[in-house]
């Protein structure tokens, strides 16, 4: 089944004990269950982002969360939006989502990217490198994870990766999907077109036309049909039966970050992350997204929910509000 609508859950500093959170997230991945989303995702990341908290704020390793939600989902998507290549061997990481998918029964999804989060990198050790090898160590994975997932046993040599006759069972199946994840114009789309079944488009909303552009280039030097490619935009959404605090749940949102949304000019909103934000009543962002995402050619959205989404009600709001914008 493809993604287009999914739900990711940005934060676990919504429970005033540990021993809560967990079941406040598995909340969440069955309220968007419920409403009909195709995939629930959790981030790739040990320390809690810069725009959305402080480092010291709760992140779950992904793959265990993601492997305990399977069992209390049925229908659901699973997938990490995205795996930072850089924190595992991607032999192990095959490994690893093809268990995911043998646990969920057949519904784990590989999301994956370069890595770009360069304190984590740092302070646990791991090898943070150029702008430059971290792509050269993803294509590199790829190379390895892609037929290991199709039930082949690749011998890799390359400047950063190597495998003898790698073995990669059990498998549920031989199409488990791939999903890249960014905005890179000439090595994130090159890429997701070579290896990919899935895009999810990470970039300010306004930059959509020149990006769908740049991915149909890479498609046409890949020798792809970008219809084969699917794509989705990562939207920051805020929704509320009551706009106003919709509106206002954004301001204080971006205030933390530094950001006046009153003051901003149309120039300068559309290069800021507000650019990225969708926040109103369900029909204000439904509205929204049909004109500021879908109208570009992109297929489907993955919404971030940081202010309300553990809030019961809220994912069914956006729900209904948003799956009949992408059902086919």
């Amino acid at each position: 089944m493809s993604i287009r609508l999914g739900y990711q859950i940005p934060t676990f500093s919504n429970t005033a004990s540990v021993r809560e959170l967990f079941p406040t997230v598995i909340a969440q991945a069955r309220a968007a269950e419920a409403a009909g989303f195709d995939a629930a995702f959790v981030m790739d990341h040990f320390y809690q982002l810069p725009l959305l908290g402080a480092p010291d704020e709760p992140m779950l390793e992904a793959y265990s969360a993601l492997s305990a939600l399977a069992t209390t989902t049925e229908r659901i998507q699973l997938s990490a939006l995205v795996t930072g290549n850089t924190y595992r061997n991607p032999a192990l990481l095959a490994k690893t989502v093809s268990t995911l998918d043998v646990v969920s029964g057949g519904r784990a999804v590989l999301g994956i990217g370069a890595g770009w989060f360069e304190l984590e990198h740092q302070q646990y050790g791991f090898e943070f490198g150029t702008f430059t090898e971290r792509f050269e160590r993803l294509d590199e994975a790829l190379q390895i994870i892609t037929p290991m997932l199709r039930g082949e046993r690749p011998t890799f040599s390359g400047k950063w990766y190597h495998t003898e006759n790698a073995i990669n069972e059990p498998r549920l199946r031989d199409d488990l999907p791939i999903l890249l994840g960014g905005g890179g114009e000439k090595k994130t789309f090159r890429l997701a077109a070579e290896f990919a079944d899935h895009l999810n488009i990470i970039c300010n909303a306004s930059e959509l036309p020149a990006k769908v552009d740049a991915l149909h280039q890479r498609c046409a030097e890949a020798n792809r049909d970008p219809a084969t490619l699917d794509t989705s935009f990562l939207a920051f959404v805020i929704v509320d039966t009551d706009g106003d605090r919709a509106r206002k749940l954004q301001t204080d949102i971006l205030a933390r970050n530094g950001i006046d949304l009153s003051t901003l000019t149309d120039a300068e909103r559309r290069a800021s992350v507000a650019d990225r934000q969708f926040a109103g009543t369900p029909d204000e962002v439904a509205e929204q997204i049909q004109t500021r995402v879908l109208d570009h050619g992109i297929q489907g959205v993955i919404v971030n929910m940081v202010a309300n989404g553990h809030e019961p009600g809220t994912l069914d709001l956006a729900g209904q509000a948003l799956k009949p914008l992408v059902a086919r």
